[in-house]
């Protein structure tokens, strides 16, 4: 990749190491945070140098370990206390911003609520109905006033549902943990993991500062229509349906079905002219079927 330089991401997870190993490939030079020792030995095995950042508590030394950064992406959820990252790194961030090329937020399409099912696009205004997706809101608003004061090139990027190879419907067939659960006018987006790589380098190569994108697939789909469809690439039958009201859920589990919308992904087509790899879930979970 012509321009190569140096990728730094504030969170290094499922998202973020499948874009910081694609950029490795293309020559960049690339680190990022995990939270312990652990988790600084896999990210070394993937090519990603490793920096522990934990509970709010600031790099050692952050002047150095971020000096040279390029290209910048964060991913680390909001706290209580708001963006931990900007606790612990706005002024360093501030001062390095004219050096950056490109910076990503990574939020989440929560933040536009319960629609009943209807559509919405980065114009919607927010009105996000669970506490996670109101802490996504407002880290987005304390990264835009770092971006207006500092002139950071920041763009968000707000992912649907996520998943990709260990993370899927099949794989939870197979583990007997899917469940179709059924409620009336429930509807999800989702989207696979490369192809937020795909959006995320789209940009890159045609940055916006100031760009909001939405980040799914063409197809909204009901949870229990996509679980069937897993069952049904794998030769199983699917798990019985499972009326909402009826349903063991977890707190956390249960806050994702009291929001219905659709989401559009028109905006990374027409302006960043992306070409999803896996268009629908059911291209996606094809794909899948040689990564069990």
């Amino acid at each position: 990749m012509a321009g190569a330089g140096k990728l730094f991401c504030f969170g290094c997870g499922y998202s973020a190491r499948v874009f910081a190993r694609r950029l490795a490939s293309r020559g960049f030079a690339v680190a990022g945070t995990c939270r312990t020792e652990e988790g600084a030995e896999r990210l070394r095995a993937a090519g990603i140098e490793p920096f522990v950042f934990a509970d709010g508590e600031p790099l050692e030394d952050p002047e150095t370990v971020l000096q040279g950064t390029t290209h910048l992406l964060v991913s680390t959820p909001p706290t209580e206390a708001g963006d931990p990252v900007l606790a612990a790194h706005r002024d360093v961030l501030a001062a390095l911003a004219p050096d950056i090329r490109w910076a990503a937020y990574l939020s989440t399409t929560g933040v536009y609520g319960d629609r009943k099912g209807e559509w919405v696009t980065e114009e919607t205004p927010l009105d996000p109905n669970v506490t996670r997706s109101d802490r996504r809101a407002s880290a987005e608003r304390e990264w835009q006033a770092l971006a207006r004061e500092s002139g950071l090139p920041l763009h968000i990027f707000r992912l649907a549902g996520i998943y990709g190879p260990g993370r899927n419907q099949l794989k939870s067939v197979l583990d007997g943990t899917a469940k179709r659960i059924v409620k009336e006018g429930q509807i999800f987006s989702r989207i696979h993991v490369e192809d937020i790589a795909n959006v995320l380098e789209a940009s890159m190569a045609k940055p916006r500062p100031g760009a909001i994108y939405n980040v799914c697939d063409d197809e909204p789909a009901p949870a229990p229509v996509v679980v069937a469809y897993a069952a049904e690439l794998l030769g199983r039958v699917p798990p019985p349906e499972i009326p909402f009201e009826e349903a063991a859920l977890s707190p956390m589990a249960r806050s994702f079905y009291m929001a219905s919308r659709r989401v559009s992904n028109a905006l990374i087509h027409d302006e960043l002219g992306v070409a999803l790899a896996y268009p629908t879930y059911r291209e996606g979970l094809k794909a899948l079927l040689k990564t069990l």
